[in-house]
């Protein structure tokens, strides 16, 4: 994403038509170290000329329980008036893509494994006051949104995850855990992992070439 700022595509993409979104974010100040939002804009949006308006975050003043019904409120506006599409096959938003990173425990945005977040599928956008990982409050979509996008990117690095990755890839059988990362299946979308060769070693073989 980086590359993005940089010439020939800080001049050559189309920054009006952006709009940007958090899958998951920590309940915090905006300018505190763990922010989500923090780390995107000083990596990306403070560097690129997207419009101000078309940048959703979180309200970081009030509850986590507040904050994702705000946010949800906020996006279901935008579906209302077709700044965001909506799924063919259900009632969830349809972003266009969907951007995610992996743990060493194989959870994606704020679903940590064997936790009851998982099994929503009613809300667009939900909560959770005892993430595994802190901060303990967080804001995340839930699986219907992020298997409704058009396109899912999950990047990974590191020999910390490699684990992950070959039980979130590779056919491991019934008798495992189904990690979070695992169930990001897009429906009528493109799913596509970026690893290193780290993150990569433990994979089978035969399901991919150098």
């Amino acid at each position: 994403m980086g590359k993005l700022c940089e010439a020939p595509y800080s001049k050559t993409v189309d920054w009006a038509k952006w709009y940007i979104f958090w899958v998951d974010e920590r309940v915090v100040a905006k300018n505190h170290a763990d922010s989500n939002y923090k780390l995107a804009k000083d990596g990306l949006l403070s560097k690129v000329p997207i419009v101000p308006s078309h940048v959703h975050s979180i309200n970081d003043t009030v509850s986590a329980e507040k904050a994702a019904e705000d946010y949800e409120f906020v996006i279901r506006q935008l579906v209302r008036t077709r700044v965001i599409s909506v799924s063919d096959i259900s009632d969830c938003p349809k972003f266009d893509l969907i951007l995610l990173g992996m743990g060493p425990d194989g959870h994606v945005a704020s679903l940590f494994p064997n936790h009851s977040i998982l099994d929503e599928n009613e809300e667009w956008v939900t909560f959770l006051t005892d993430s595994p990982k802190p901060p303990p409050e967080r804001i995340t979509f839930t699986l219907p949104v992020i298997n409704s996008a058009s396109n899912v990117s999950i990047v990974v690095t590191g020999s910390s995850k490699a684990e992950a990755v070959h039980s979130a890839i590779d056919d491991i059988g019934p008798d495992f855990p189904t990690l979070p990362a695992k169930m990001v299946q897009p429906t009528k979308g493109n799913l596509v992992w970026f690893l290193d060769k780290a993150a990569a070693s433990k994979l089978d073989s035969a399901k991919f070439s150098e």
